[in-house]
């Protein structure tokens, strides 16, 4: 009897040791959290996957060796997560010391206390594009550290469009796809993500009409029931039916996934996804967006800047601030161009063939708002995209919209 309980003890004692192992693993690969010594420095960087993580390894791994004391970590966390893992971690000591975000966060994290001044703003600004600088900059103060710059344009396979086929205005897009569909049974002449807000904002830029105002910053003025704002996605409503697009998944996953099997002729995404459809084969090009009805222009696509932040969490602010200060430099800019296809945050040449495209694109583009009040509007567009895409009265879903992210 005596051995037996013994037993139970050391099986109940190895347990209870396996689970505390166990526990420890979890914590770490959710938060990141290392052990330092007086040797090393370790800076955690919480940023996503699809080449950005080889970056920042990489640029670690280059970082360390011109300065063995700081070790730079690498943790996976989905952008939607990071600022409520940062809320929640931050104050038990397990968060980031420097985190990745879209700068339309910028109001949020900087009303949450959540990230520190940019430690040298006028250097920084110096050295980024005018349009990255003046997105990391709220309430007149700088934030963060441009990362790189963002838009979409639009994708097209030429196997199965030519160059001069591409159309310049979305009637035009409707009647080339409508011939196309008719002829190729098993593939679509054009997809994208239509209940996200981040593309489709684009039928709602007729007229000059911006989301928030003019500068972006009249959150009592959403400006999501205008004429133009109506009108535009009216157009959209419409091409689930003109384009045959009823009853198909189009996230960005499927719709990526289509126009790297080549089974789309075009498809709205962004620089993120040029090495994507390069390795799955695809001879592609890349043209401005087709012009709203009764406009010359593109139609106007959100532009975007990637911040790396210094969180106000970090143990090492200054050693943080310098690693993401090295990510601007022209070196760690192109590497990062390498890796992902994102256009550099520093006036610098980078070799591509599609450069041309998005440049078009981001002459037309404007920066995503920074206020507090995108919050709302991110939390309740897509819902208002799904609802007039599946048939609802636009003008009433777009004055409800209105009001529930005003202020």
């Amino acid at each position: 009897m005596k051995r037996f309980n013994m037993i139970n003890k050391i099986f109940i004692c190895s347990l209870i040791l396996i689970q505390t192992v166990l526990l420890i693993s979890c914590t770490k690969g959710r938060s990141g959290k290392v052990l330092e010594n007086d040797k090393e420095i370790h800076i955690r960087v919480w940023e996503t996957k699809n080449g950005i993580d080889n970056f920042i390894k990489q640029a670690g791994k280059i970082y360390s060796e011109k300065n063995p004391n700081i070790k730079i970590d690498y943790i996976h966390v989905p952008l939607n997560d990071i600022i409520p893992m940062l809320e929640k971690d931050g104050p038990a000591g397990l968060g980031a010391d420097i985190i990745a975000s879209p700068h339309d966060n910028l109001g949020t994290l900087v009303s949450k206390k959540l990230v520190l001044p940019t430690e040298n703003p006028q250097d920084v600004s110096r050295k980024v594009l005018g349009a990255c600088s003046k997105a990391l900059t709220y309430n007149g103060k700088m934030y963060g550290y441009p990362a790189c710059a963002e838009t979409y344009a639009l994708f097209y396979n030429k196997k199965l469009i030519s160059e001069s086929e591409v159309p310049k205005t979305w009637n035009d897009l409707i009647l080339w796809v409508q011939d196309f569909n008719r002829t190729h049974k098993n593939q679509l002449g054009f997809v994208m993500d239509v209940t996200n807000g981040y593309y489709s904002i684009l039928f709602t830029t007729g007229d000059g009409n911006r989301l928030f105002g003019e500068n972006g910053t009249d959150s009592n003025n959403p400006c999501m029931n205008t004429p133009a704002a109506v009108r535009g996605l009216k157009l959209f409503q419409s091409l689930r039916s003109q384009l045959n697009l009823e009853g198909i998944e189009l996230g960005s996953s499927a719709c990526d996934g289509m126009f790297s099997s080549g089974n789309a002729a075009m498809h709205i995404t962004g620089l993120w996804n040029i090495s994507t459809f390069t390795n799955a084969g695809i001879d592609f090009g890349v043209s401005p967006l087709p012009a709203l009805p009764g406009e010359s222009k593109p139609a106007s696509s959100f532009s975007g800047t990637r911040g790396m932040f210094v969180t106000s969490y970090s143990k090492h602010p200054k050693e943080a601030a310098e690693f993401a200060d090295f990510l601007l430099t022209p070196e760690m800019q192109k590497l990062r161009f390498e890796l992902t296809g994102v256009l550099p945050a520093i006036n610098i040449g980078v070799e591509s063939r599609y450069m041309t495209g998005f440049l078009q694109q981001l002459d037309v583009a404007f920066p995503m708002p920074s206020i507090p009040a995108m919050s709302k509007f991110w939390s309740e567009f897509g819902g208002t995209l799904w609802q007039i895409w599946n048939g609802a009265d636009v003008e009433s879903e777009l004055n409800s919209l209105n009001s529930k992210i005003r202020g």
